[in-house]
């Protein structure tokens, strides 16, 4: 997708759009990372993969113990990880 698409599918969001289609997490992802690439204008990109990843988990998880009420066996079960695990990651982001 290039910088052009994403603004046709930014466009389509528009709120007098007739034609508004929610967009799927995966839209989002696309449109994020074609954005962030566009921007760099011809830089290199190391470990792009690894990035994004870190990026994503802890809003994921912070949003997610949000959604359940701050209760931690809830988060873990929607997130699909044990509770030993959310509690890990969330000793590594100094959250507990």
């Amino acid at each position: 997708m290039n910088s052009d698409e994403v603004d046709n599918k930014l466009d389509d969001l528009s709120i007098g759009s007739l034609s508004f289609q929610p967009l799927l997490l995966s839209d989002h992802v696309r449109l994020a990372v074609t954005d962030y690439v566009t921007r760099l204008d011809g830089e290199e990109i190391g470990n792009l993969y690894g990035m994004v990843l870190n990026e994503v988990e802890r809003p994921l998880i912070q949003t997610v113990l949000e959604l359940c009420g701050q209760n931690q066996s809830k988060a873990a079960q929607m997130l699909g990880l044990s509770r030993s695990t959310l509690r890990k990651k969330l000793s590594s982001y100094n959250q507990i």
